[in-house]
């Protein structure tokens, strides 16, 4: 049975005639919306220190409502839309996404309890759940293999920028109005954005770049299922990417709260400072990172889980030297490090899974992707962090969260160890 083109979708453009203007547009767009994306999931990491005040939450319950509550029916409906988006139109479930998370980001500023706040940032997940694996797909389908890693790697700005902006805005509205506020802002701000995606980005054919030149069969979920039990790299490098996501997801939600704490901040103050790591350190590692991969991977595919498995390891020691610091610049420049270490796994990692499998199932694989990273990475990691930082309260007092992001690092010498694993089996696995 074929695929059959959205009815509804603007008209199709094969990537091959698309004008290097309107693919540089699409890419822009995408990373606009993974901008927003990340804005939505990033805002409560400066919030959670008026929030904690005012509704009288502990780091635990923090944990939970920005980790758990998120990560639950985001990496859960993750599969199922991905399957929609496998068969239809991935720009119209986009478009929905980011109306449905917007509007459910914006909800957050009416919780006046946990509770109310836990079942809001349940709807943001739901929302999210839809916004990033068909934008893998999409990608795909506008650049060729040998673009794909510095293409996803563009993309991936969107964490960068989406986190500083969550982190900036939200910390400047806080302080200068309320936290409430912030919440409504991007949230309207974001279904401002809904309409245009719909109307200027385009729903390529599948499989152009990738020797197809007719529609792909629809492929069931047991039948990718089953292709990916014989990809061993595959499970590796979403275990790898979990691993680092427990330490990459739970630093950017806790750091400003460290730096709160520990350094004696404002609110405002510590926005703008991680900010700043997060946009300056984030932007620099995922290019590098993709660049890399692109330049190596060229001749041998195991550099897109060798070069990020590296920059793993060098990770640790930044991280527990700058946590450690006592002296404001001293941490912040030592920081810098390990957040552009941290996120180059991004272009080579999800450049690799695009690519063990058949474009016809790509969302789909990048959904169970997805699946293992965020369920792990944010479902677990947040809390964690927010449960050691309340275990070690008797003992270090308000420092507690100091000593729970150390011992948090060392998740990425685990991640790297998969990484390894999978660049001994991704040459045989990227062939077949």
């Amino acid at each position: 049975m074929s695929e059959r083109p959205d009815a509804s979708a603007a008209p199709f453009t094969r990537p091959a005639q698309a004008s290097q203007a309107y693919r540089a547009y699409v890419l822009a767009m995408l990373v606009l919306v993974y901008t927003f994306n990340f804005i939505d999931r990033q805002i409560v990491a400066i919030l959670a220190v008026p929030i904690k005040a005012e509704l009288h939450l502990s780091d635990s319950q923090l944990g939970l409502m920005g980790g758990l509550a998120f990560a639950l029916l985001y990496t859960t409906l993750g599969i199922p839309i991905a399957r929609l988006a496998d068969r239809g139109s991935r720009t119209w479930i986009m478009t929905g996404a980011l109306a449905l998370w917007s509007a459910m980001s914006a909800a957050c500023g009416l919780a006046h309890s946990f509770v109310q706040l836990f079942l809001a940032r349940l709807g943001v997940g739901i929302g999210e759940a839809g916004g990033v694996a068909p934008a893998y797909s999409l990608i795909c389908d506008f650049f060729p293999q040998h673009q794909r890693a510095r293409a996803l790697g563009a993309y991936s700005f969107g964490i960068p920028l989406g986190s500083a902006a969550g982190v900036i805005i939200g910390g400047v509205i806080a302080s200068q109005v309320s936290w409430r506020v912030a919440f409504f802002a991007v949230g309207l701000a974001g279904l401002l954005i809904a309409p245009l995606f719909r109307l200027t980005v385009r729903e390529p054919p599948r499989g152009a770049f990738d020797g197809s030149s007719a529609p792909p069969p629809q492929s069931s979920f047991v039948s990718v299922v089953r292709v990916l039990r014989r990809k061993r790299s595959f499970w590796a490098l979403a275990l790898g990417g979990a691993a680092s996501s427990m330490m990459g997801y739970g630093m950017f939600f806790w750091a400003p709260s460290f730096m709160v704490r520990s350094f004696a901040l404002g609110v405002l103050q510590a926005s703008l400072g991680f900010g700043a790591i997060v946009l300056i350190g984030g932007v620099i590692g995922i290019w590098l990172g993709g660049a890399a991969a692109d330049r190596f991977g060229g001749r041998r595919k195991a550099a897109y889980a060798l070069v990020p498995a590296i920059a793993f390891v060098a990770t640790t020691p930044f991280y527990v030297a700058g946590v450690l610091s006592t002296t404001l610049w001293i941490a912040v420049a030592l920081l810098l490090v390990p957040t552009a270490l941290g996120l180059a796994w991004l272009g080579p990692v999800l450049s690799a899974v695009q690519h063990i499998v058949p474009h016809n199932m790509r969302v789909t694989a990048s959904a169970i992707f997805l699946f293992i990273n965020n369920l792990i990475g944010i479902g677990l990691g947040l809390p964690l962090i927010g449960g050691l930082s309340d275990a070690m309260h008797v003992r270090f007092g308000s420092e507690s969260l100091r000593y729970a992001i150390v011992a948090g690092s060392g998740f990425y010498l685990i991640a790297a160890g998969f990484l390894w694993l999978a660049s001994r089996r991704l040459q045989a696995d990227w062939e077949a």
